[in-house]
């Protein structure tokens, strides 16, 4: 009678265990990955059977590089995609003339947190035209393919992160684009330093470029100095090019950029201003 007892009450703290630990794993919730998102825009990419979500960092967007995160959902099941394609193009539409602009596809075909990141770099503001972005979604679960043409408000911000130059070695055209830092990522000491630079090869064409050597000379116009210890850019990949730069006290910065094609002088004219 005693061993009955004793039997029943090991499997009644095993029920309880077990009950206790399948409400532990439930009570455990997945982060949000668009969590400190903001959502841009929402539409259905017809013959996909898709809804695209696009979401940015910022509340707006500023011309220069803009970083874009797609989220995909199957538009019957609701159901995340997390296995798909994903052409982008844009288009700026002048009246008289349209032109693209350097975009960047997402690496993989591979959601990363449920999230396909990717970039466009917008050459201009707004005012000159109208910007579309085209999303040229294929589902490799379903292989049902279709796309999403969204409409995109650019802003012209308050200190440039887009520049541009006809390079004095070849007259051919450079953009560059300010990606690191920002007047919200800025600190005293070292920070990321990142620019991405493209050459113009037409109006719908727009390479990442690989081939110039950046020197940098960080300054503080309004005190007449500058600080050591920076690390001047270099390619990483993709056009992009990485390097640090030292700000030893908050305060309007001048980030001076010299642009070097091997022992060529491509330009030494272009700036950013960065305050924090």
């Amino acid at each position: 009678m005693k061993k009955s007892i004793l039997i029943l009450l090991s499997l009644a703290v095993l029920c309880v265990a077990v009950f206790l630990s399948a409400c532990s794993k439930d009570d455990v919730q997945e982060p949000d990955p668009v969590a400190g998102l903001t959502k841009i825009i929402e539409g259905y990419a017809a013959g996909a059977a898709t809804k695209v979500e696009v979401y940015t960092k910022e509340a707006s967007i500023n011309a220069g590089y803009t970083k874009f995160y797609i989220a995909l959902y199957d538009s019957v099941s609701g159901n995340r995609i997390e296995d798909a394609h994903i052409q982008l193009t844009p288009l700026m539409d002048m009246g008289t003339m349209m032109h693209s602009s350097p975009y960047e596809n997402p690496d993989s075909e591979k959601a990363v947190n449920h999230l396909f990141p990717c970039s466009v770099t917008f050459i201009m503001s707004s005012m000159g035209g109208t910007w579309t972005l085209k999303i040229q979604v294929q589902n490799n679960l379903t292989d049902k393919e279709g796309s999403l043409t969204i409409p995109i408000t650019v802003n012209e911000p308050t200190r440039s992160r887009q520049k541009s130059f006809t390079a004095a070695h070849n007259g051919a055209k450079y953009f560059i684009s300010l990606i690191e830092p920002t007047a919200t990522s800025s600190k005293v000491g070292i920070n990321d330093m990142e620019i991405a630079i493209y050459k113009k090869a037409s109006m719908m064409s727009w390479p990442a470029d690989s081939s110039m050597s950046v020197v940098l000379t960080p300054e503080m116009p309004t005190m007449g100095h500058g600080s050591p210890n920076n690390v001047n850019p270099t390619h990483v990949g993709n056009g992009h090019y990485k390097g640090k730069v030292n700000f030893t006290m908050t305060g309007l910065w001048r980030l001076n950029l010299d642009f070097m094609s091997g022992a060529a002088v491509a330009d030494t004219t272009q700036y950013f201003d960065v305050e924090f």
